[in-house]
């Protein structure tokens, strides 16, 4: 049969459409949608900033800093000589981040908005109080300026604007009905007057860091503090920024456990001296927590305590006091575990109740706040028994009788029962060291430098790609070393 040419043309047209029809829809990759339900891109970033916030609490070079731990093998963190440190982490989680509050906008979705900015404001936060100056207004533009170069920003322009963005999260969620998806709210189970007090806590947090040097910091604090109807802040443990572990798969799972070991390592992670020494001297129960007594007190040379600690930068640390069976681990009954049914306790902590009542007990012990019905005294009781309740134990009778604990009013003495308090907690502990000198630990004869490193130096790959943006940093920061004083600690 012989077809005109007109008519092929017209039965190949009449094909192309059939097979053309619904094309796109049709080769849709269901498994990578264009857009992403909100409430997804929320539990991510919580998610992500939680776990990997307490991952570095546990077993990286914060801990080490805080002189929580001694590394008796791989040593270079305890050595406090790090060299560079990555960055891209804390940037991916930004940038989903960025993502949340992108779509959020699109779809008028304030309460994720305000989400988006405490997120924001926490994780931007961390960068800074671990580096410095780092770049903020131009970062996360690649996509939409193909600007993959970006400058740096000072700290003291970085830190108002972010405490700008806690104000305005907290504003947004002061009355907002519209609803906050319980199922995706990984932290507050879509509870957005526990939303606006982490943000407001947090402000606290960062006001108080900031206040050598930012003049309005303590008036911002005494703010929050006057009106707990516009500004709410934790009232109890119950309100914590905590994020629960499963502990059923290595993601979800406590970073010291079975499952996800990482770098927390028995075998070669000890208890340092300092941590056992100031529990020892406080007759503390969360020693018994926190530690394992040694395997046996009979031929140790040093020490024949029931609880050794290891010093910090010495040589051949896994020798010390006759080695293994001589000295203590972190506790195999608590901190050994997956979390989930295992411990429930266990969990990725942003930030606590406990840390708040030392933050007020410090200023008002400086003078510069007030808070109704509570005193420098006061709060500082509060924060140590709400650490001790955190691991499900009481203070003794006599405990707070004792000289070294009985409250003061010095700032040492202040600072070094947070310091215990916020042991793992994030990086608050050498946060408030480098801040305060307290408290005033022995780095040990091996440790590099000056003492405690007071930042962490920019990433490799800044020097050599964004080279130009670096060097001008570096010329306004200061030099590229952990030595080198942040603004708010000049």
């Amino acid at each position: 049969m012989k077809f005109k040419y007109k008519t092929i043309l017209v039965l190949f047209m009449a094909l192309l459409a059939a097979c053309t029809k619904d094309f796109e829809e049709i080769n849709a990759n269901p498994n990578s949608p264009e857009t992403t339900n909100t409430e997804f891109l929320m539990s991510e970033v919580v998610l992500s900033t939680a776990y990997a916030y307490q991952e570095n609490a546990v077993s990286r070079r914060p801990a080490s800093a805080a002189r929580y731990l001694t590394l008796v093998r791989n040593t270079g963190y305890d050595l406090l000589d790090w060299g560079p440190v990555d960055w891209n982490d804390i940037y991916a989680r930004l940038s989903v981040n960025k993502t949340l509050l992108e779509t959020a906008e699109k779809r008028s979705e304030s309460q994720y908005i305000a989400i988006s900015k405490i997120m924001k404001a926490f994780n931007f936060a961390y960068l800074t109080d671990l580096y410095g100056d780092v770049p903020y207004t131009q970062a996360l533009k690649s996509k939409e300026s193909n600007l993959i170069y970006p400058e740096y920003d000072q700290q003291q322009v970085i830190y108002p604007d972010l405490l700008r963005e806690l104000r305005e999260a907290n504003d947004l969620l002061k009355g907002n009905t519209a609803e906050i998806n319980a199922k995706g709210d990984v932290m507050f189970k879509g509870k957005a007057l526990q939303w606006r007090k982490f943000a407001n806590t947090l402000r606290l947090r960062m006001l108080l860091r900031i206040s050598k040097v930012y003049t309005p910091a303590f008036t911002e604090m005494q703010a929050i503090m006057n009106d707990k109807t516009a500004f709410p802040v934790f009232e109890s443990s119950a309100d914590n920024a905590e994020v629960a572990y499963l502990g059923n798969l290595a993601a979800y799972s406590w970073p010291g456990g079975p499952l996800a070991m990482i770098d927390f390592d028995y075998q070669k992670t000890k208890v340092s001296k300092e941590l056992v020494d100031h529990l020892i001297q406080r007759n503390d129960p969360r020693l018994a927590v926190w530690a394992e007594p040694v395997k046996t007190t009979t031929g140790s040379p040093v020490d024949p305590n029931l609880y050794v600690g290891v010093p910090n930068a010495i040589d051949a640390p896994a020798s010390y006091n006759g080695g293994e069976d001589h000295v203590s681990v972190f506790s195999s009954a608590y901190f050994r575990k997956n979390g989930g049914a295992a411990n429930p306790l266990l969990k990725a902590s942003l930030m606590t109740y406990t840390e708040q009542c030392f933050i007020l007990a410090e200023a008002i012990q400086k003078g510069k706040i007030t808070v109704p019905g509570e005193t420098a005294e006061s709060l500082y009781y509060k924060g140590i028994r709400e650490s001790m309740s955190s691991y499900g134990i009481s203070a003794p009778l006599n405990y707070f009788d004792q000289s070294i604990v009985k409250y003061n009013g010095t700032l040492e003495q202040l600072i070094t029962q947070k310091w215990l308090a916020m042991l793992f907690k994030g990086s608050e502990g050498w946060f408030d060291q480098r801040r305060t000198g307290y408290p005033a630990f022995v780095t040990g004869p091996l440790a590099a430098g000056r003492g405690i490193p007071k930042r962490y130096v920019f990433p490799d790959s800044e020097s050599a790609k964004n080279r130009v943006n670096y060097q001008k940093a570096v010329s306004a920061f200061g030099p590229d070393k952990e030595s080198t004083l942040m603004w708010y600690l000049k």
